[in-house]
């Protein structure tokens, strides 16, 4: 029986693993003819300092040609080099590197070859491809393995909240960059629910919104119990910081506009559930509470009418992948992708789906034939009919 319900094929294939990471990237071209992913020989460990991938595309209109780009030694499995196309610049992608003692960026024209590096990493890019912010990867590699990347130390690991750690803002024409925001600035704004001066602080998942007037990021510390968790944004600049979400448990999430961020998280009015938070007030409404039941990888289709989304692998370890209209609460199973049980922690192979621009094309990551991580291109057609 086929896992999906609708047409999909597999448009890379072994004896090397193929995988493209987070889903909240540009993984495919604007002309929805090539798509970007990484190359690795090993599996079910974590990267070391010398472990080199493979950083490529598919042709999707001449056989899924993989075509070789260059290679990255900054790297987890979670979100790979933060290989993207860089939005506004057609043709160029850009991804992550480490070169000596520092992290960098390399930005390639895919047309030309032409190739230039910037001195720092990037995490999330501004929708104009201007400018980048980025956190500290040496530190999340710490703090969160699977998210950061090997091979410099934490220069700031026995300081709980640093105020030489934080977010940056990166010009990627100059490669100048300034501090947006510091961990020990973050870590001492009032939190409500405990007492945060004895944890060790980290942020995680940085996005712009749509108009790239604000940048969201999470504010992650330790308890013994695991880790917390508080949703915030910021002016690019540094000014106007807002606590959007302060309950401890934000998850995965998307901008849906300039103002609105779509979040797995925790609320006292229905507790852990999908919520829509209105950046800059206290609004917030649940979401598919009857269809949306688990976490997920969430992105909207262009127009915001339909949200693609997946899960974590369920009791007989299927990843179920959707489509849910927000207008009429219908929930549209895209498929179920088994997942073996050694996929699981730092290397698990989650599907973070991804759309092209037009919202036809998905791509997810997955194991389900027993070929290790590949990628799978599946057409909406109709489905959203």
């Amino acid at each position: 029986m086929a896992p999906s319900t609708v047409p999909m094929r597999a448009i890379t294939r072994g004896p090397a693993f193929h995988w493209f990471g987070y889903y909240d990237k540009q993984q495919i071209d604007s002309s929805g003819r090539y798509v970007l992913g990484m190359e690795v020989g090993f599996e079910h460990r974590s990267p070391r300092a010398d472990d080199v991938i493979r950083v490529g595309m598919v042709d999707l209109a001449d056989g899924d040609r993989w075509i070789e780009l260059g290679e990255s030694r900054a790297w987890g499995w979670q979100q790979g080099c933060m290989l993207q196309w860089l939005p506004g610049h057609e043709g160029q992608v850009i991804w992550n590197d480490r070169q000596g003692d520092r992290f960098v960026a390399h930005i390639l024209d895919v047309r030309t070859g032409a190739r230039r590096t910037v001195p720092s990493p990037v995490y999330a890019i501004s929708p104009d491809g201007r400018e980048a912010a980025t956190p500290d990867f040496a530190r999340i590699n710490d703090t969160r393995p699977g998210y950061g990347y090997a091979g410099l130390p934490d220069r700031y690991r026995d300081v709980l909240a640093p105020e030489g750690s934080g977010i940056w803002r990166v010009d990627l024409e100059s490669g100048r960059r300034e501090m947006v925001v510091s961990l020990a600035q973050i870590a001492a704004l009032p939190y409500p629910h405990d007492d945060l001066s004895d944890c060790k602080h980290w942020f995680n998942h940085l996005l712009y919104n749509t108009d790239g007037s604000r940048l969201e990021f999470l504010h992650r510390w330790h308890r013994e119990s695991g880790f917390f968790t508080r949703m915030l944004t910021v002016a690019p600049d540094g000014s106007d910081v807002r606590v959007v979400d302060d309950y401890g448990q934000t998850s995965h999430f998307i901008w849906r506009d300039a103002t609105h961020i779509l979040a797995w998280a925790w609320h006292p009015s229905h507790e852990a559930a999908f919520y829509l938070y209105e950046d800059g007030s206290r609004e917030v409404q649940v979401v598919g509470p009857e269809a949306m039941t688990r976490n997920g990888h969430c992105t909207y289709l262009p127009g915001n009418e339909w949200i693609l989304n997946d899960t974590y692998p369920d009791e007989d370890r299927n990843q179920n992948l959707y489509l849910y209209h927000t207008a009429s609460g219908r929930k549209v199973p895209l498929g179920a992708f088994h997942s073996p049980p050694e996929y699981a922690g730092e290397w698990r192979c989650d599907l973070h789906p991804r759309s092209s621009p037009d919202g036809r094309l998905v791509v997810v990551d997955s194991t389900h034939e027993g070929r290790g991580r590949q990628m799978y291109l599946l057409d909406l057609g109709d489905a959203t009919s």
